[in-house]
């Protein structure tokens, strides 16, 4: 094993001190190698670029290395995430935000989340009906904690990083709604997501039928799951009635249909999210990044059977 070790930092020695070769074909072939390593390499890396002295075209292949290494990561993980179900929301949700923040706190943002959650748990008790619950939510979430939509910067991708909007405590629909299902689910009151177009909204599902929604999610022919009413979360939790959907819809010059009011899959809320940054980045004149967030969601979709539009 040390003979093996030795073998492996003696290779990444020799390949580090081939990164400023001019050959375009060299260095071709040690970027393909350093690759391999994956993350592992990336503090080796980082080091090279505080000391090197060879200029800027040096740095910038190592900036391009770091940046493909960190991408691939991100790209296996969701990759992972969604054929494994996706069912872990906020799982998805570090997924997408580890593509902006690579070396993003984990705990640091688990604990931000567990703050809002143990100060809704002391609230709730059997004894509150649906609505009274969805009252101790939007007080915690929205009174105490000062989470709000994010109008002045509606299309800041910042808004669809579920570290920020923990942090800074602004968001848009959708990053709201996934802190409030988070915080729902840890809690087990069923609130879900409703994929409506340009807009995000919350379902409260009837806690008697909730194994019709688990056996909606597996069989798309099984009966739709009730649902007691809808929740705003941009609106600070604001109830949204059946009737207010289908008038939006007919606004929009949109067929309504079953869709519209019921809850969709934990997939399509991260496909949704990943198309909100492409479109920001793209208002915002990044083509690169919004070539690499299609990647992505290309990835989400090829292992979500048609839950990704």
């Amino acid at each position: 094993m040390r003979m093996y070790g030795e073998m492996k930092e003696g290779e990444i020695d020799a390949l580090l001190n081939l990164m400023d070769d001019p050959d375009e074909g060299i260095y071709s072939h040690v970027r393909e190698r350093l690759m391999s390593y994956g993350e592992e390499i990336i503090p080796r890396l980082e080091n090279l670029w505080e000391i090197n002295s060879f200029g800027n075209e040096f740095q910038q292949r190592i900036e391009d290395l770091i940046h493909f290494i960190q991408f691939e990561s991100v790209n296996k993980g969701l990759e992972r995430w969604a054929r494994e179900g996706g069912e872990n929301l906020f799982e998805g949700a570090l997924h997408v935000a580890r593509y902006q923040y690579p070396d993003l706190d984990e705990s640091e943002v688990r604990d931000n989340l567990n703050r809002v959650r143990q100060d809704i748990w002391l609230e709730l008790n059997d004894e509150l009906t649906a609505l009274e619950k969805v009252k101790v939510f939007n007080h915690i979430l929205f009174d105490v904690h000062g989470f709000r939509g994010n109008k002045k910067n509606y299309h800041a991708a910042q808004n669809s990083y579920i570290n920020s909007v923990l942090e800074t405590r602004k968001g848009n629909p959708l990053t709201l709604s996934i802190i409030y299902i988070v915080l729902a689910e840890s809690l087990g009151v069923p609130v879900y997501g409703v994929n409506l177009p340009n807009h995000f909204i919350l379902a409260y599902v009837d806690e008697f039928n909730i194994i019709r929604f688990i056996e909606e999610r597996i069989n798309p022919d099984a009966d739709r799951p009730d649902v007691l009413f809808y929740i705003n979360a941009f609106s600070r939790g604001a109830i949204v009635h059946k009737t207010e959907i289908a008038s939006y819809l007919e606004q929009m010059n949109i067929e309504a249909g079953p869709e519209h009011f019921s809850p969709c899959s934990n997939r399509a809320i991260v496909g949704r999210l990943l198309n909100n940054l492409i479109f920001s980045y793209d208002r915002l004149g990044y083509p690169e990044k919004t070539e690499e967030l299609k990647r992505l969601k290309d990835t989400l979709k090829a292992h979500s059977e048609g839950e990704v539009d």
